[in-house]
């Protein structure tokens, strides 16, 4: 970031000077770190929404342009032309890998897929009806109990590799476990999206041929997933890592971060949505009216964004793959009927347009996985999947900055002021 003068604050009478900074792309940030030293004050910004708390590398987004860019690179032509082992290659070490480097990573996600046999006893102490994230944030969770981490560069670089190469896996396996079959291992002759579309959907004694139109739409929506700035999981794995906590322990809050509705949860709940609108009659237009009207407090979920004040530059993008999976496999299903629907009365009615309500990216990945056969419950855990080289990046960068230290808010007090204590017969 560059010098770009001062800014004035003035608090009790009393001027202080603070540094403006640009980052590379043109934001402006006024450098407070000065602010409650010096005056004993501190700002006060509800859910952070303008508060940067920390430099970064990794990803920019423009929200009002509908700018999305990892590393530099457009999301558009990462999407069209990477391979999300690609993506996580750019991400977490900072550039997309030459061809040997690309083939070496591919061959080190793919030995490092199986999970120690001991690991699977975890999964039996699940009930069936456990939710897989919650499956999954545990099994990260564990995995520090079988690969202790070491403070060396080359074994932080190897549990990188291990966690993404087994977390799909975990997720399948917790897919296998709350539907009842038997877990289906990875196999070294196949790729990554194979071995884990093999593992979710293959039965024992029986052949499996990943369908390329899948593959190709599960590409794309891992690597539109795979980072979004300082959202709430990522500042959550963040803040957890400025503790001094592992890569296992800190990627694993982030997948239970992403797990509400508002965040990753999203695309659970508009396919739950859709759901509602069939049971009630197919009347999409009542729906449409609830969300318009001032006395109802019905939303429909998958409408605009907290970041992009445009269209979201991912739900472009899904748009078109939603259309080519839905031809291309023949799916006939009443709530994808009543999603295009929707779809078309947000982008055509001025109370959506005026508002920037525009269908985004939660709603187009919820439409995908239906199509694709991915079970909703299973929705959050894909998102997770494809989140984490974002995190993994955030993880190292927070790790690595310099002059990090542990991450700490402060607060405006707003309780009791100072009170004698009441004996209890006196209450």
């Amino acid at each position: 970031m560059s010098d770009h003068g001062k800014a004035k604050l003035q608090i009790d009478g009393k001027d202080l000077e603070l540094p403006v900074t640009v980052g590379s792309e043109g934001e402006v940030g006024v450098d407070i770190s000065r602010l409650r030293p010096e005056t004993g004050a501190i700002t006060l910004d509800p859910s952070l929404a303008n508060t940067g708390a920390c430099e970064s590398a990794i990803t920019y987004i423009d929200g009002e342009k509908g700018i999305l860019r990892y590393r530099g690179y457009d999301i558009s032509d990462l999407a069209m032309h990477a391979s999300f082992p690609e993506v996580c290659h750019l991400l977490i070490y900072g550039r997309l890998p030459t061809r040997p480097e690309r083939e070496g990573f591919r061959t080190r996600l793919t030995r490092h897929s199986l999970v120690h046999e001991d690991m699977k006893k975890f999964f039996e102490g699940f009930p069936p009806s456990a939710h897989p994230m919650v499956i999954l944030s545990a099994m990260i969770a564990s995995l520090s109990a079988f690969y202790p981490e070491e403070d060396t560069e080359e074994e932080i670089d190897l549990n990188i590799i291990r966690l993404l190469a087994k977390a799909k896996t975990l997720a399948a396996f917790s897919y296998k476990k709350s539907i009842g079959q038997p877990f289906i291992y990875p196999r070294n002759d196949r790729t990554y999206l194979e071995n884990f579309l093999l593992m979710m959907f293959a039965v024992p004694a029986e052949p499996y041929d990943v369908d390329q139109t899948v593959r190709s739409a599960l590409n794309k929506l891992l690597i539109l997933h795979a980072d979004h700035e300082q959202n709430c999981s990522t500042t959550t794995v963040r803040t957890v890592g400025s503790g001094g906590a592992s890569l296992f322990a800190s990627i694993s809050a982030g997948v239970s971060a992403l797990w509400g509705p508002l965040h990753g949860g999203a695309n659970q709940a508009v396919i739950e949505m859709l759901e509602q609108i069939r049971q009630d009659g197919s009347d999409f237009q009542k729906y449409v009216d609830l969300t318009k009207s001032k006395d109802s407090d019905f939303k429909l979920m998958g409408f605009g964004h907290r970041v992009y004040k445009n269209f979201d530059p991912r739900a472009r993008i899904l748009k078109e793959a939603a259309d080519e999976v839905l031809d291309k496999l023949g799916v006939d299903d009443p709530l994808l009927e009543i999603a295009k629907q929707l779809e078309e009365v947000a982008l055509a009615d001025s109370y959506f347009v005026e508002r920037k309500l525009y269908p985004n990216v939660d709603f187009y990945s919820g439409v995908l996985y239906r199509a694709m056969g991915i079970p909703t419950d299973m929705f959050t855990v894909m998102f997770a999947l494809g989140r984490l080289p974002g995190w993994i990046a955030h993880w190292l960068e927070q790790r690595n900055a310099p002059g990090a230290r542990i991450i700490r808010p402060r607060q405006i007090y707003t309780g009791e002021t100072a009170r004698p204590w009441e004996p209890l017969d006196e209450r």
